[in-house]
Formats: C-alpha cells, sequence, structure tokens
C-alpha cells in the first residue's frame, strides 16, 4: 500500500510542476486533495499529503465515518461533493459493476479549475471516451495515471502537457513492496498449514 501511496504521491507533483516541462508550476502544500476510497491506499496517501501540508478530504461509501475522522480527515458525503471541494483527487476504488465507467464526464465538471484527477487504481473505472470529451472542454484539467489507457495514443496526442501514463502498472513495483508480498504470502501458507486459517484462499470451491 505504501509503494502505491508513494506513486500517487509522485504523480501529483508530477503534474502540478507540468510534467517538468521547463515552466513554472505550483505547489502541493496548501492545495485540497480529494482521496476516493479510503483504504490500505488511501489512508497512505493521506499520510504522506498530510506532511506536505495538504488540507485532506475523503469519500468512502463503504469505510465508517469514524475511521476516517481518526485520522484528522475530513470526510464528506458524496464523491460529487469530493470533487467539487478537491484541486487534486486521488482515485483508489476497485473495479466492481457499480464503479466500472463511473469516473465520466459529469463527475469529473465538478472539479475547480486546474484540477488534478491520479489513478492508481483500476482502468475500467474510468469512462474513457467521456474523460477525452471531458479534456477537450476543459483545458485547464490534467490526467497521471499508471494505467495506460486504451487510447494512449489518442490522450498523448491531443493533451500533450496535460496527461501522462507510465508504460505498465507501477504501483507495487518497489523492492520493498515485492519483499513484503513474499513474507506475506509465506506467512500465509503458514497460517494455512498451521492452523487450517483460509481468510485469504482465493478459490472457494
Amino acid at each position: 500500500a505504501n509503494a502505491v501511496a508513494e506513486l500517487a504521491i509522485g504523480l501529483m507533483l508530477y503534474a502540478v510542476r507540468n510534467l517538468y516541462n521547463g515552466t513554472s508550476g505550483t505547489e502541493l502544500m496548501g492545495k485540497k486533495l480529494g482521496i476516493h476510497a479510503y483504504g490500505n491506499v488511501g489512508c497512505n496517501v493521506a499520510r504522506i499529503a498530510k506532511g506536505i501540508g495538504m488540507d485532506i478530504y475523503a469519500y468512502d461509501a463503504f469505510c465508517p465515518k469514524e475511521v476516517i475522522e481518526k485520522d484528522g480527515i475530513k470526510v464528506v458525503n458524496s464523491a460529487k461533493e469530493l470533487y467539487q471541494l478537491s484541486n487534486v483527487v486521488s482515485l483508489h476504488i476497485p473495479a466492481t459493476a457499480e464503479t466500472k465507467n463511473s469516473i465520466n464526464h459529469d463527475l469529473l465538471n465538478n472539479l475547480p479549475k486546474g484540477g488534478i484527477l491520479v489513478n492508481t487504481a483500476r482502468k475500467e473505472v474510468i469512462n474513457e471516451s467521456e474523460l477525452i470529451k471531458f479534456m477537450e472542454e476543459r483545458t485547464d484539467f490534467k490526467y497521471v495515471t499508471d494505467i495506460m489507457p486504451a487510447a494512449h495514443d489518442r490522450f498523448t496526442e491531443l493533451f500533450a502537457g496535460r496527461y501522462f501514463s507510465t508504460p505498465k502498472k507501477m504501483g507495487a513495483q518497489t523492492a520493498e513492496a515485492n519483499i513484503n508480498a513474499g513474507i506475506a504470502a509465506a506467512q500465509q501458507i503458514v497460517s494455512f498449514l498451521k492452523d487450517g486459517c483460509e481468510k485469504f484462499r482465493v478459490n472457494k470451491k
């Protein structure tokens, strides 16, 4: 989770500095950050963003309000409200039947001028055709992601300086994350063999 969170913060910095194109950008300090889904990654993004001095809000349809507020994060009641408030939105929702294509023109249009969307979640949650339409209309908006869109070439052609994607999913691509994943897998195997724990079983049949 920390590896993905650090990447999300790095993408934010890259975006506010105009993709390091040699022009003057802005700073994250004092900006309003909206965290869309407050799970393991979202709470780590909040932890790092606090150190930068960002004003942090979160929306999660399933995480209890008290859990988020305990971390000193302001809770909002809808995705629409989150996007209305935030200069930067960090996206961490899973791809489900309810969330697929949910990041669409109507939702993005709530972002204030100069808004930035950081997607380290899933490609499927983005409605790409509506995102393209939105970016054509809102030339102040930037989109940065570690999930290359299906229409990557079109994004690159149309939105140079406002769009960036890594060549592949990079969130957990750190030495530390790989070691931690190996340790976690070993612990799960030991727990199953020793105690019969099936908490992390994938195939339930």
